[in-house]
């Protein structure tokens, strides 16, 4: 947590400005983690809204433990919240279909470059899918919610070093797996 971020939290209860900014600061990362986790749009859409909702709840409890609590404390409740949406709805995850894809943003792409990344995207969510539950979790929270492996092993109450194996392995078996079509080049 950066000291502007500690200053926020302090003044949250008396300042609603400093909540908004927090939220703006924590949204697009909680987002991306739960819609790629729930993997539809109106489903991580009442999840997020859920998390917030138990932000606001327990930010008085929240307690400062050093550089990265807040977001570890942030994620853990977001991790909890998509379990939470698959015990309620006993869902498996599926692929998800192109067209649900979201718009990559990359002005200087060609429609047909846009869909290849889709398909990319795609492909390589498959293979996530398919890696173990664990490793899976850590792939999401580390490149979907932008945590650090320090963030993530207090998120899954996991020693860091384990997290960094698995986290390794797990790029290990996906660059092992990960085969583009003949004559498709990726950057």
């Amino acid at each position: 947590m950066t000291d502007y971020e500690q200053q926020l939290l302090a003044r949250v209860e008396r300042d609603p400005e400093a909540f908004r900014e927090l939220y703006q600061r924590y949204f697009p990362r909680v987002f991306a983690y739960v819609a790629y986790r729930v993997r539809r749009r109106e489903d991580a859409e009442d999840v997020v809204g859920e998390v917030f909702m138990q932000i606001v709840r327990g930010l008085s409890q929240f307690e400062y433990r050093g550089d990265g609590s807040f977001a570890a404390w942030v994620f853990r409740i977001a991790h909890n919240q998509v379990n939470q949406f698959y015990r309620r709805n006993r869902l498996e995850t599926e692929p998800v279909p192109l067209d649900d894809l979201p718009e990559i943003q990359a002005h200087h792409l060609a429609p047909d470059g846009v869909l290849a990344r889709k398909e990319q995207f795609a492909h390589l969510s498959a293979l996530i899918a398919d890696l173990p539950q664990r490793r899976r979790e850590i792939v999401t929270l580390r490149f979907f919610g932008g945590l650090r492996n320090q963030e993530i092993a207090r998120v899954l109450e996991l020693d860091e070093r384990t997290v960094a194996s698995h986290l390794s392995r797990a790029l290990g078996d996906l660059r092992r797996s990960y085969q583009p079509e003949e004559g498709t080049r990726y950057e």
